[in-house]
């Protein structure tokens, strides 16, 4: 038998030893962890409610500000792009085939001012009371009652296959990078949040405009949805109208111009 100093000796009390006790351990760390917590919301909100502090801006809010943001920059670069315009015009040493060449060019770009006979589409959520105005149908789903991205970009193809010669959705003009993004029931057009109706107004010729969205299967599936369920949907002669040039950057993030 072992006589180190660690061993019991005869005759005396047992040696308890302390066991290890996870359990115990892990409820220290926990109230450890809740205690943090407390503090750092504390920290947070200064004595405040998080979720009625009138001072903490809702995210909605801060899309909505940096959309008037954009709208102003727009503006600027508008202005600014206008006297740039206006330096080129002066005598460059170009031909005039040289110059007839770049106006042709800039028309096609969407960059400069367009007049023209014109159309109008407007399109618009459902009443959120809305149900099935024809028999046969099942009561509308949430989904049914708003405009979607695919309906706008319908549209918005359907123009430019009936011959536009340019399009604007809501205030902004259309170009060749532009694109028709919806996330939730806004538009996202080019760094600016839209709500619905949207309004597409395009240049051209009325009849082949109208024939070409007539003819849209895409638009022809949207328009059940207007018969039964009260999409808005509405087409207008607008007559001879001016849209404006495209304000925003050209600036090109993934393809590259072919030299």
């Amino acid at each position: 038998m072992s006589n180190s100093a660690d061993s019991p000796q005869a005759g005396s009390s047992p040696v308890r030893r302390r066991r290890f006790r996870p359990l115990r351990v892990l409820t220290a760390a926990v109230f450890a962890l809740a205690g943090l917590i407390f503090f750092t919301s504390f920290d947070t909100a200064k004595g405040t409610d998080i979720r009625t502090d009138a001072s903490l801006l809702k995210l909605s809010d801060l899309i909505h500000e940096r959309s008037r943001e954009n709208g102003g920059l727009e503006e600027s670069n508008a202005a600014l792009r206008e006297d740039v315009d206006a330096l080129a015009d002066r005598d460059d040493g170009s031909t005039k085939a040289e110059d007839d060449k770049l106006a042709e060019l800039e028309k096609k770009a969407g960059t400069h001012k367009l007049k023209g006979e014109a159309i109008s589409v407007t399109l618009d959520d459902a009443p959120p009371d809305a149900t099935a105005k024809l028999p046969g149908y099942p009561e509308p789903q949430p989904d049914y009652l708003v405009i979607h991205q695919q309906d706008l970009q319908a549209v918005v193809n359907a123009l430019w296959q009936g011959g536009a010669e340019g399009i604007k959705v809501m205030d902004q003009r259309l170009i060749s990078t532009s694109a028709v993004r919806c996330v939730g029931n806004t538009l996202i057009l080019q760094g600016r949040v839209y709500s619905p109706p949207y309004k597409i107004q395009a240049v051209g010729d009325p009849e082949r405009l109208k024939e070409a969205l007539a003819a849209s299967p895409t638009i022809q599936n949207y328009m059940v949805y207007v018969n039964v369920y009260g999409l808005g949907w509405k087409v207008e002669d607008d007559g001879t109208v001016t849209l404006p040039g495209y304000s925003g950057t050209a600036d090109l993030h993934y393809a590259q111009p072919v030299d």
